[in-house]
């Protein structure tokens, strides 16, 4: 064996301290890339924090409808298997008189009416009404069960018959200090009386965590009286020897008697208004009783979900489509607006010398340093038919003073006033990216015979147009999303879609269309900037 051989034959390469090369260097790269991570890590938190995380609730909030299964649980199981035709049958109606009760008294059906009335008109007042009405459907039987036995109406009965032994005797030595002991059901209760039983399990341990007061202390509710008459009619007491057996006796003969009154649920919701005895709500909560809906897409899209499936909403109530088409139509036309005024302005930055330059630079940067309420409410004072342009051209005598134009509240005025707050932003990155072009190219033309027009349109305009592509994606992209300026100047006819996204958000409450819109809103933007992208290239644009 030759000397030249020798070293590969006696093992990997090692380091100074004697693990493999190989090993050290991969280690060593291994903590330079977590060093680099810890460095990026900030940022890249805050990022996910304040950009990634509201987009995917946004997205989830676009299609999420939990409030009606969680609300009213029962009756959405039961709706799932209802063909929709007529009016359901009284298991419905009676699982929505305890989903609703419960409901009620959480304070959550006044929420659950505010989604559906986004659905159907006057489901608000519906439901708000429906809590107030539930009340006198289980007094009907409260208030003869009382007129037996008195004891009825006070809580310990109840506690006695539903409360385990145990629960009972830790309840009555609580003194109000410490946490409360946990409700438990009495061995055997669910099976004797299964309604009475998981209704008084509520109310119990509802009173114990909303309420913070002790079920040995507070009436039940009249849902659970309600409950106790249907365990009664169903159930046989004969063999029942436990607490309160002869109350419960009692109570089941007069459960038995002809002279006991009864109120079919349906009867009951009819009583409350007639409403209920139509087929459009119950239709409109089995359409939206599933975790997740497409009816806010379909709504923002001027469209609707119905029993048949979806349709489109009838011409007078199709807004959205026609606002984002306005709003890209004028997003468009702010942004050539901003092309034609700032390329002038950064051809004239660019070929000045550096102490003028940097004078005309202070006075495209000033309007920074005023409030964007201010310069929009002077431009909605200089637009109006009385206001300085128009006094200018009736002075000037190009419009009669009877025939002035009309400027604000309109297209024209959001397009006017978006292009002076948006213009620096067009001319900032055409300075930074004119800046570079070397003037030796434009004297090299001339030199050649070019005349002016051509060696600007062959030799300096093609180096421009990545800063022109850079300013018409920052224009075009803030120019769609704003709603101050349009909400000030636009009137009806100059908003935009981002208005209806804010009137969602903070004075409707319907989010889950304002994230619909949003989610559409992002699509839209992603695909013209594909598009631009496959057109002119997105590597061709640059800041300088």
């Amino acid at each position: 064996m030759t000397d030249a051989t020798q070293p590969a034959s006696r093992g990997p390469m090692l380091a100074a301290d004697g693990t493999p090369l190989k090993k050290s260097l991969s280690r060593a790269l291994r903590m330079q890339k977590m060093r680099a991570l810890a460095l990026i890590a900030p940022l890249l938190l805050f990022v996910l924090i304040t950009f990634i995380a509201p987009i995917a609730d946004m997205l989830f909030r676009s299609v999420e409808n939990q409030i009606v299964s969680n609300t009213m649980p029962r009756t959405a199981r039961l709706l799932a298997d209802w063909d929709g035709q007529g009016v359901p049958d009284e298991p419905v109606f009676e699982a929505a008189y305890y989903d609703l009760f419960l409901a009620a008294e959480r304070k959550e059906h006044t929420r659950l009416g505010s989604r559906l009335n986004y659905e159907q008109t006057g489901a608000s007042s519906l439901f708000r009404k429906s809590g107030r009405g539930l009340e006198d459907m289980g007094e009907l039987y409260q208030d003869q069960f009382t007129d037996l036995n008195g004891d009825w109406d006070e809580p310990e009965p109840w506690a006695e018959i539903f409360g385990d032994p145990d629960w009972l005797s830790e309840q009555a030595a609580w003194d109000g200090e410490g946490r409360m002991p946990r409700f438990q059901l009495r061995e055997g209760a669910e099976t004797l009386l299964p309604r009475s039983a998981e209704h008084y399990a509520a109310f119990a341990r509802f009173t114990q965590t909303e309420e913070g007061d002790s079920p040995l202390e507070e009436e039940p509710w009249s849902a659970v009286h309600t409950a106790l008459y249907q365990d009664l009619a169903a159930a046989d007491l004969s063999g029942y020897d436990g607490p309160r057996a002869e109350m419960l006796a009692a109570a089941d003969a007069l459960v038995d008697s002809p002279d006991f009154s009864r109120l079919p649920f349906r009867d009951g919701f009819a009583e409350i208004d007639e409403a209920w005895v139509q087929p459009q709500i119950w239709q409109t909560l089995k359409l939206y009783s599933p975790d997740y809906t497409p009816g806010y897409f379909l709504n923002a899209m001027d469209m609707q979900l119905t029993p048949e499936g979806m349709e489109k909403r009838p011409e007078n109530e199709r807004i959205y489509m026609l606002l984002f088409g306005r709003t890209l139509f004028m997003s468009l036309a702010i942004t050539f607006s901003c092309v034609l005024l700032a390329y002038p302005v950064a051809y004239l930055l660019s070929n000045l010398p550096s102490r003028s330059a940097n004078l005309l630079m202070i006075l495209v940067l000033l309007p920074f340093w005023t409030s964007l309420l201010v310069r929009t409410s002077a431009w909605k004072i200089m637009l109006q038919q009385q206001g300085v342009i128009n006094d200018t051209l009736v002075w000037l005598g190009l419009v009669g003073d009877d025939a002035r134009l009309a400027m604000i509240n309109n297209q024209l005025g959001t397009i006017i006033a978006m292009t002076h707050i948006l213009l620096p932003f067009m001319i900032l990155p055409m300075y930074s990216v004119m800046s570079t072009i070397p003037p030796s190219y434009v004297r090299a033309a001339k030199s050649l015979g070019a005349t002016n027009w051509t060696t600007f349109w062959r030799v300096y305009f093609p180096q421009s147009v990545p800063g022109i592509g850079a300013g018409s994606i920052l224009v075009f992209i803030l120019s769609i999303g704003y709603y101050i300026t349009p909400e000030i100047v636009g009137g009806t006819t100059g908003t935009f879609i981002s208005n209806r996204i804010a009137y969602h958000i903070s004075t409707s409450l319907n989010w889950g269309l304002a994230a619909a819109l949003g989610a559409i809103l992002l699509a839209v933007v992603l695909v013209l900037y594909w598009a631009y992208d496959r057109i002119v290239g997105i590597d061709n644009v640059k800041l300088g």
